[in-house]
């Protein structure tokens, strides 16, 4: 999907979760080689991001998946967008956003 891409600091969401329901996250750390728009790296597959299980409210680690945009790669990894869905274990990930920075858009498809 393409779209605007994301920084450290955005909001995702695993569907499934961990338990089963749904889990929230943000986007914590995002691996070099980096590339970067307004001073902020963007994301790409295999940044981690902090869910916390929606059943517990225990907190644990989850890589993105390898895809992302076809386009745009970054030392071969995908980057990641506003509402790309990324098959990522447990489940589907999907980007919520703020994208890092607005004047940079991604046309190229996942």
């Amino acid at each position: 999907m393409p779209g605007l891409p994301v920084s450290v600091g955005a909001s995702v969401m695993v569907t499934p979760g961990a338990a089963g329901a749904p889990d929230s996250g943000t986007i914590m750390v995002v691996l070099p080689p980096f590339i970067t728009a307004g001073g902020m790296p963007l994301a790409t597959s295999g940044s981690i991001c902090l869910m916390v299980n929606s059943f517990t409210g225990v907190p644990y680690p989850l890589v993105i998946g390898p895809l992302g945009s076809s386009g745009v790669k970054v030392g071969g990894k995908a980057l990641v967008r506003v509402g790309d869905r990324i098959p990522s274990p447990p489940g589907v990930l999907v980007v919520l956003g703020p994208p890092a920075a607005t004047y940079v858009t991604d046309g190229w498809p996942p």
